[in-house]
């Protein structure tokens, strides 16, 4: 006889809600840690923001969460709890840690902030086959990639000009877990990326150098497949 579960569907949805609410939590100790010096602490509260947003889609698939917890819309809660652990706290961390020149970092997070909101309230941010519609401002990735290799004022400043670009634009980025074409090869590079980032991250500034071309290759790949399927192909 089949063990009854502890908790009723309606109780579980309202449980991954606030699942996902405590993604803007982790963001809040992510900027507090930042503020306040903690450069380490605040990359590692960013890979656990990472990990919610991670888990928290596929369950909600799997309990089928808009039936059982209707009273929340979870598309509008993930859109809040992204824009501050995707938007708003890797920005303070470009300004806090002064990676670009004095006059310019304001100029470069108002960028970042602009675009991100437009991309967030797009209403086609998403193909019917799971690819996203211009660069998802996926920022809480690439800003602590470019803080980890060091790069230099040019190399930043192009990547989030061309970056925010391409949040308007109909260039089609894959979503990791659920593109189908290329799957295996794209979720075995993805997590050797965030295994890469967080070992970094826990390190920073030190860590292995072998490690750090890890975080170039990832992004390499996700624009070469969003280059074929943005040109190339018609179907995921």
């Amino acid at each position: 006889m089949a063990r009854e579960s502890l908790l009723t569907q309606s109780q579980k949805g309202f449980l991954l809600h606030a699942f996902t609410a405590s993604g803007a939590i982790a963001g809040l100790l992510a900027l507090g840690a930042v503020m306040s010096g903690h450069i380490r602490a605040g990359l590692i509260w960013l890979i656990v923001c990472q990990l919610i947003d991670g888990f928290d889609g596929p369950l909600a698939r799997r309990i089928d969460i808009s039936t059982h917890a209707p009273q929340i819309n979870g598309h509008i809660l993930d859109l809040v709890v992204d824009y501050v652990t995707c938007v708003v706290v890797p920005v303070a961390l470009l300004v806090e840690l002064n990676m670009l020149p004095k006059g310019q970092e304001l100029w470069f997070a108002a960028l970042i902030i602009f675009t991100g909101a437009l991309w967030f309230a797009r209403t086609d941010q998403e193909t019917d086959d799971h690819w996203f519609n211009g660069f998802p401002a996926a920022w809480n990735i690439v800003v602590p990639t470019l803080l980890i290799l060091d790069t230099n004022t040019a190399t930043k400043q192009l990547v989030i000009i061309f970056l925010c670009g391409l949040s308007l634009s109909k260039v089609q980025f894959p979503h990791i877990v659920r593109v189908t074409k290329f799957r295996p090869l794209t979720l075995s590079i993805a997590f050797i990326y965030f295994i890469s980032l967080t070992w970094l991250s826990a390190q920073y500034p030190d860590g292995p150098s072998w490690v750090k071309p890890i975080l170039i290759i990832a992004p390499a790949y996700i624009v070469a497949l969003s280059i074929w399927k943005t040109w190339f192909s018609k179907s995921d």
